[in-house]
């Protein structure tokens, strides 16, 4: 059992790696492997709606991260994407990361658990959580959840590792995520989707 986690950050250790890093210590404390994916400070390329993907499987651009982070998803149980909040809303270049992905790889990480957490020094914390949350809602991903929304709160490191209760809900989300990885794993099949597709666009002569 492997969970991979994803620092969208531009800041390596930073205050997302220390929510991200409380987290996977928990998972290991259960028994599930982690590792750590980030995505540094280079550009992002946006999806630029090109619909190729749909034939060859995976993003066009190839010279880049995004389709090396859909492979490592596929082979992972279970995601923790972590950003920071920039006004009011999570990190652009993980979001422009995450465009791509998701949207290039449509079905392909259907029921993996998945979880997000996100750091801000004082707003916008549930805004960004929103917004994260809606690539695995979209993708047929059971969303782990833990006491309260996953966020941590403070400008440095060492301010998060003050944050008690942020810290506690990271180590919940954890155990929580270790706890549903298992029960999957258990043997009892997800279900079967319907045959027919329907997609309805509100377009009316």
């Amino acid at each position: 059992m492997k969970v991979l986690l994803i620092n969208g950050s531009p800041n390596k250790d930073g205050c997302t790696y220390t929510a991200l890093m409380e987290v996977a210590s928990t998972l290991e404390a259960n028994d599930v492997t982690t590792e750590m994916f980030h995505i540094g400070q280079g550009a992002q390329r946006g999806c630029i709606g090109c619909g190729k993907c749909r034939e060859i499987k995976k993003c066009v651009f190839d010279g880049d991260m995004c389709n090396e982070l859909a492979e490592k998803i596929k082979e992972a149980d279970g995601i923790v994407v972590g950003s920071p909040v920039y006004y009011a809303g999570p990190n652009g270049a993980l979001c422009a990361l995450l465009d791509r992905v998701f949207f290039s790889n449509h079905g392909g990480f259907k029921h993996k658990v998945a979880a997000c957490v996100v750091s801000c020094r004082r707003g916008g914390a549930s805004a960004s959580y929103d917004r994260l949350n809606k690539y695995f809602t979209i993708s047929q991903m059971p969303v782990v959840s833990s006491q309260y929304w996953n966020a941590v709160h403070g400008n440095e490191p060492e301010e998060v590792k003050r944050d008690l209760e942020g810290l506690q809900i990271m180590r919940t989300l954890g155990s929580n995520m270790a706890w549903l990885i298992k029960n999957i794993k258990s043997g009892n099949p997800p279900p079967e989707p319907e045959k027919e597709r329907f997609h309805t666009n509100f377009i009316r002569d």
